[in-house]
């Protein structure tokens, strides 16, 4: 399996608060496959692929529905700062999950939104 490159975008996260709905719709539309990753998350593969590329986010309400891709960098932390001293914002400070996944959601000078992440350590 090849690893992606730092600073690529390598994965996109659909929230939807009709998540059966999205399966239905993305799998009729592209033949993506889904499986359940638990607390309200569906990865996202595509048909043939090795690893999934995406994410299908459980949402309370359709307040907070959103389409975004995902940057993996190397420094969470580092990323947010650079994105404050370039004009952007921090749109929600960086978690990480009890997998050990870190992530932010960050907004370009324009006001769209994306997350960056990086993986959890092997």
């Amino acid at each position: 399996m090849t690893v992606p490159a730092f600073n690529t975008v390598t994965w996109f996260q659909i929230g939807t608060d009709a998540p059966e709905e999205a399966r239905r719709f993305y799998g009729d539309m592209f033949g993506w496959n889904f499986g359940a990753d638990g607390d309200g998350y569906d990865l996202v593969s595509y048909p043939g692929a090795e690893v999934p590329a995406g994410g299908i986010s459980h949402e309370p309400d359709a307040s907070r529905n959103h389409a975004m891709f995902l940057v993996l960098v190397e420094d969470v932390d580092a990323v947010c700062d650079q994105t404050v001293k370039t004009g952007g914002k921090v749109a929600m400070p960086p978690l990480t999950t009890g997998k050990g996944l870190k992530f932010a959601y960050l907004q370009d000078p324009s006001g769209n939104t994306f997350g960056v992440f990086t993986p959890p350590s092997s």
